[in-house]
């Protein structure tokens, strides 16, 4: 039977809520399939809202991938502002997809991608509104299977009591292999009913079902074993690896917004992975190994998805886009390619050491001088050697002075604070370097016209990285120390105007920090906080500090643990800790034996792309290689675009 619309309930109640506009669909490219004709349904949901969901890669890509496929229908929800969910609660209507406004309960599959823990509030509010219990658990046969995605999904311990499944890694393979065994569970008359399809799910080894796994802990409070409870599934949970991105070249016809969005651009993924190996970098540890995208591919996909989408600027995305071995050539190509129309170029944040003017000018050849930025990430030497991010100060000022001498006027510098071994004066450098910056853009332009912001994040350990046995710095701390930083660039006369300073104080980090390393007894206290009216806790406005403490308090009464003993207390190397069952492919020795060198003043471990393997366990034990050029192709001949 056609599952009915709720929009002619909802419609008339959207001019009594912000942005009206984020919850009607039918943006560009978007689709709306026969129900009836479609053997397996997925609704895919960012948790957060449209504007910051919409442009979200993973989604637009497993949307496109799942309704390319015969009988395979998807749809896309977000999270609903307070205004409307109350509003949806007093009328009785669900949690609706934007591309057909179907109830998400009538889905067999509800994925949800979670780049950030901040959002497992919002997962709640969509369960509740949906209709679904919030416990796995307690929900019926016809509900739909709740699975978590996305890099948070490394560690979805903290969410385990409310998810069905989770799936590690690249989501183009899996998302089909998924809907090929609900389809021919549904054909073969749902044996054994949830139960039975969570268990198919789980015995191929490519989907963690939490309740499939028993977690018993020591009377101190740390975990003692995570064991199988059924026949069939595995000790270890393994990560999915696309190892041909030229056969995936997603999205091809991106979604344009119809209400403003954080991104408006058309971005390709250039490559994927990165092995730099920064210690805090838990995107670069995860995607292992690195893989690029051809040359000639990436014209492709620029050119159809410009086409079919009019956006005038594209993204090259990746985790250090720079270090594409072709990144010269493909730029000047498509910079040929669109020269004389209104498309431009961007790179994100560049590294220090893969940035050269040529380049630079190649993304700026429309004339567009946008503001450079680059991301030390340590404010001093030392620092800098203990996460291993080689870059000198001397490099970043020679860098910035070719690119003020180049016609660049702004420079943004990204720091963390509350780094391992960190002391106090290695946050003060940074007002240092901040004023090394400014002065060699006056002297290379001879103008005072020149800008310098400074933006620093609070660092916050995660799994999967030789920092997930560190102790994370307090809030108190890391408010201290960026007050400190921030009044000695307020009493500088000659530099401080020219200085911008923008920090997150300390204690959204330390809640972050318990949901990335949080056990299963953090499903309590964010239950708690959700039903206290905790949502959309990445954002400033919307988040309490002395909501998620009260909650921790109550859900952890009678417990050996607090929050803590889950931030701020250092790991010991036997320590079983909540994610061991779930491989991202790295040697937990290799890590290990990383963070050692880190407390021992950092060694260097240099880039495996260019020197002989180190050893990090990736590449045996995933059955993958580190796939890179250069491929000796050009990006031409595609069509010139004429303006």
């Amino acid at each position: 039977m056609p599952v009915e619309s709720v929009f002619p309930r909802l419609e008339p109640l959207l001019p009594s809520v912000q942005k009206p506009i984020q919850y009607v669909g039918g943006e560009l490219n978007s689709q709306v399939k026969d129900w009836d004709s479609a053997e397996v349904r997925w609704a895919l949901m960012y948790p957060d809202a449209y504007e910051v969901g919409l442009p979200n890669q993973g989604v637009q890509i497993l949307y496109e991938v799942l309704n390319e496929r015969e009988g395979v229908l998807a749809e896309r929800t977000y999270s609903v502002w307070p205004d409307l969910e109350a509003i949806m609660r007093e009328h009785g209507i669900p949690q609706f997809t934007v591309d057909g406004h179907r109830p998400v309960g009538a889905f067999d599959i509800l994925g949800v991608s979670f780049s950030t823990e901040l959002g497992y509030t919002n997962l709640l509010t969509a369960l509740d509104l949906a209709g679904l219990p919030l416990h796995a658990v307690d929900r019926r046969e016809e509900d739909p299977i709740v699975l978590a995605g996305g890099h948070a999904a490394f560690n979805p311990e903290p969410i385990a009591d409310f998810v069905d499944a989770a799936v590690l890694g690249d989501g183009e393979e899996i998302v089909l292999k998924i809907t090929e065994v609900i389809r021919e569970w549904k054909r073969e008359g749902r044996p054994e009913g949830r139960d039975g399809l969570l268990h198919r799910l789980a015995v191929s080894g490519g989907v963690y079902v939490p309740k499939f796994y028993d977690v018993s802990y020591l009377p101190d409070g740390r975990i003692q074993r995570v064991a199988p409870n059924r026949p069939g599934v595995p000790w270890q949970i393994v990560k999915h690896t696309v190892m041909d991105l030229d056969a995936w070249p997603y999205p091809k016809t991106p979604l344009v917004p119809l209400a403003e969005t954080v991104h408006e651009r058309f971005s390709v993924e250039i490559f994927r992975g990165c092995t730099r190996g920064c210690r805090f970098c838990q995107a670069g540890m995860i995607t292992r190994p690195v893989r690029e995208r051809s040359i000639t591919t990436v014209g492709e996909m620029v050119q159809q998805g410009l086409k079919a989408s009019g956006f005038n600027e594209v993204g090259l995305l990746s985790l250090s886009s720079a270090d594409h071995s072709e990144i010269g050539d493909m730029a000047k190509g498509l910079a040929d390619q669109y020269e004389g129309t209104q498309t431009s170029l961007s790179l994100p944040s560049t590294r220090v050491d893969a940035f050269n003017i040529t380049l630079a000018n190649e993304f700026s050849r429309n004339g567009r001088r946008s503001g450079l930025t680059f991301a030390p990430e340590g404010g001093s030497e030392r620092m800098r050697k203990v996460i291993n991010k080689m870059v000198s100060e001397d490099d970043l000022i020679r860098t910035v002075t070719t690119a003020y001498e180049n016609g660049w006027r702004q420079v943004k510098l990204y720091f963390m604070c509350g780094l391992p071994t960190e002391e106090d004066q290695d946050v003060m450098e940074i007002a240092g370097m901040a004023r090394r910056v400014i002065q060699a853009g006056r002297d290379a332009t001879g103008s005072r016209d020149i800008r310098c912001t400074v933006s620093i994040g609070g660092f916050v350990p995660k799994p999967h990285t030789p920092f997930q046995w560190a102790a994370q710095a307090d809030h108190e701390t890391v408010d201290r120390r960026l007050r400190a930083l921030r009044d000695e660039l307020r009493q500088d006369k000659q530099y401080g105007r020219a200085i911008g300073l923008r920090y997150h104080d300390g204690k959204p980090s330390i809640i972050e920090g318990l949901l990335s390393r949080g056990d299963r007894r953090v499903g309590a206290v964010i239950q708690k906080v959700w039903e206290d009216g905790g949502r959309f806790d990445g954002w400033s406005e919307h988040f309490s500090y002395e909501r998620w403490t009260a909650g921790a308090e109550k859900a952890f009464a009678g417990l050996q643990v607090d929050v803590d003993w889950y931030t701020t207390r250092e790991r010991e190397e036997v320590e079983v800790l909540p994610w061991d069952h779930l491989d991202a492919g790295l040697d937990r020795e290799w890590l290990w034996q990383d963070w050692q060198e880190a407390v021992d003043g950092g060694a260097e471990v240099e880039d495996c792309r260019w020197t002989p393997c180190y050893d990090c366990g990736v590449c045996p034990s995933m059955g993958t290689e580190i796939q890179i050029g250069p491929t000796g192709k050009k990006l031409l001949p595609l069509t010139v675009v004429n303006g």
